[in-house]
């Protein structure tokens, strides 16, 4: 399977200002997550996915390939849609720009879940850690016997009722596509669990369309606040 990665990369954040152009181990946090998923062995091109002249200039200078994408998409997902139209391949990874710590070892997960002929999409999960359970800001996933999603929610799931305490999994921003998934996705109208819950791939499970899901022993660290940043920061130094 030849596959590619793509980036979104919008400018605009509400909850970290210009996050994307903030350093982190000394360098854009843009250029940290496009050098790690270039690490990937597996990949046969890397490209920035963006709305932004800045961000573009930013990657011409540092050599990092990059797409002017339009200004109208709503999610990094049209992003990647876009960029499916423009480069060919069997399969798109998908790494949100917030995502430093994406590892070769996340991207091969992801095309491992995608050697099966009948997933469209994949993403990847890794046991949740104590202190994302009950954190909004790490959403986790619940799957069937087969592996496939059954939810993603902000909310604690399973609802640990009897305290049996049950395995959590957290979800981490990363996903895998065959193009004819992101066709449908961009003709299909926002969904109301996707409104409610901010979290665009329940857009695909309230339309019949399975994501495939691995896991991955490594946890990620995605950068939505000044805090992340710091965190993602410190556990880059220490490797």
């Amino acid at each position: 399977m030849k596959a590619i990665g793509v980036i979104p990369a919008r400018l605009a954040s509400t909850r970290l200002s210009r996050k994307l152009l903030r350093e982190i181990a000394g360098r854009p946090l843009i250029g940290v997550v496009y050098e790690a998923v270039r690490s990937s062995p597996l990949l046969a091109d890397v490209i920035v996915a963006t709305d932004s002249e800045e961000i573009l200039e930013i990657c011409r200078q540092h050599n990092w390939k990059a797409l002017m994408t339009s200004s109208a998409h709503r999610s990094g997902t049209e992003r990647v849609h876009e960029v499916s139209g423009r480069e060919k391949a069997d399969i798109y990874i998908n790494v949100q720009g917030d995502e430093p710590m994406t590892r070769p070892e996340h991207i091969a997960t992801l095309l491992s879940v995608m050697e099966n002929p009948a997933a469209q999409v994949g993403t990847v999960m890794t046991r949740a850690a104590e202190e994302d359970i009950d954190n909004p800001n790490a959403v986790k996933v619940v799957t069937d016997l087969t592996g496939c999603a059954l939810y993603f929610s902000r909310a604690t799931i399973p609802f640990d009722r009897d305290g049996t305490r049950p395995t959590y999994f957290k979800h981490l921003g990363l996903y895998a596509y065959r193009k004819a998934a992101l066709d449908k996705f961009v003709i299909l109208p926002e969904s109301a669990l996707e409104k409610s819950e901010r979290l665009e791939q329940l857009r695909f499970l309230e339309n019949g369309i399975s994501i495939f899901v691995g896991e991955t022993p490594y946890d990620s660290v995605g950068v939505d606040t000044e805090e992340d940043l710091q965190r993602a920061a410190e556990l880059l130094k220490r490797g």
